[in-house]
């Protein structure tokens, strides 16, 4: 019984150890879709207000 207990308490963390692992490919990876992300960013901030003004104002001349 103890054989046995000690395969499956190695067994159980050896899957544990492998779930939690971050690779450098999990890196490369989540830099390569940040970059575009942050460059990006800004432009579309700008494009948001910059709409969002433009229909503030066509609102209100609507009103007049």
């Amino acid at each position: 019984m103890s054989e046995r207990w000690k395969r499956k308490k190695e067994k159980r963390a050896e899957r544990k150890r492998q779930q939690e692992k971050y690779t450098w490919a999990d890196v490369f990876g989540d830099i390569f879709f940040w970059i575009p992300e942050l460059f990006f960013l800004p432009f579309r901030l700008l494009f948001w207000i910059l709409r969002g003004l433009v229909r503030a104002l066509g609102n209100l001349f609507d009103g007049i």
